[in-house]
């Protein structure tokens, strides 16, 4: 692990690695929100960076410059974080003793060096189980529950949680192949997605990241107050009413959203949001991860 630059080495038990990238798998920075949220509510420590040098084009995504005192200026590189949290007492059958949060920016270059990197330092740290998280635009209504949809060899696990499941081929983003890497090296991998709605592309949403949020616990089997994130959430679906009433034209593509999503909900063969795997398909092969 030549890229990872170690703070502390910490001591876990049994933990599990969430991972998200904020860029192109992170529509309304749903994913990094909910693992940063993770972070906030147990206390999360970093304890390594991946030295960025190897992996980002600086004219792409360039570093930020921040000034303290109005006198010294820092510059803040782009890059991925890892910090650990110890969440024992809240699991409820201790599925998971602790937790490895992974969260910064994609990478554009050395995707497979990347990807070798972290699924090693999983394997050194002795995770169990990883959790990929990514958002996607699709044509749902910010009005009704957030679709998640999920992809794993645990079929058992997917099964279990009624989550839907793609057979999407076609381009893919730094969690698609991380992802794959992790399967690849032995891990129990999954990656689980939340959906954005297209007409609100360009604001955070905190419905998204709470729906990530809980998925992610209940797979992990642990105890996550989400309070915070849910007034949050509240308040984002208010101010979204308020948009829409205001254009005659969004409000009835809405209208005939909600109708759409009420229609599938009602029938009892079909979970809402199933359909969300060929959106997911649409949004993907519409990209161009080609850096």
């Amino acid at each position: 692990m030549e890229h990872v630059r170690w703070s502390s080495r910490p001591a876990l038990h049994r933990p599990a690695l969430v991972t998200a990238f904020a860029g192109w798998n992170d529509a309304g920075d749903a994913a990094t929100t909910a693992v940063r949220y993770f972070a906030d509510q147990w206390d999360a420590e970093c304890f390594a960076e991946i030295d960025p040098d190897e992996f980002y084009d600086f004219t792409e995504t360039r570093p930020r410059v921040h000034q303290a005192d109005g006198a010294v200026r820092h510059i803040e590189w782009p890059g991925v974080e890892l910090l650990a949290a110890n969440i024992a007492g809240t699991s409820s059958d201790d599925a998971v003793g602790d937790l490895i949060l992974l969260v910064g920016t994609e990478p554009q270059l050395r995707w497979r060096t990347f990807c070798a990197e972290i699924t090693q330092l999983a394997i050194e740290l002795g995770v169990g189980r990883v959790i990929h998280l990514g958002a996607l635009l699709a044509e749902i209504p910010h009005s009704r529950p957030v679709p998640v949809t999920a992809s794993g060899t645990n079929l058992e696990v997917l099964e279990a949680e009624r989550l839907p499941t793609s057979h999407y081929e076609g381009p893919t983003g730094i969690v698609g192949v991380l992802h794959q890497a992790c399967n690849e090296a032995g891990l129990d991998s999954m990656s689980v997605w939340a959906a954005v709605p297209t007409y609100v592309s360009g604001a955070p949403s905190p419905k998204a990241a709470l729906a990530l949020a809980e998925r992610t616990a209940r797979l992990l089997r642990v105890d996550l107050t989400t309070g915070l994130l849910e007034v949050a959430a509240r308040v984002y679906e208010q101010e979204v009413d308020t948009l829409v009433a205001d254009d005659d034209d969004t409000a009835d593509y809405v209208r005939r959203l909600e109708r759409d999503f009420d229609e599938e909900a009602d029938d009892d063969d079909v979970q809402p949001g199933k359909d969300l795997t060929a959106e997911i398909e649409r949004f993907l092969r519409e990209q161009h991860p080609d850096h």
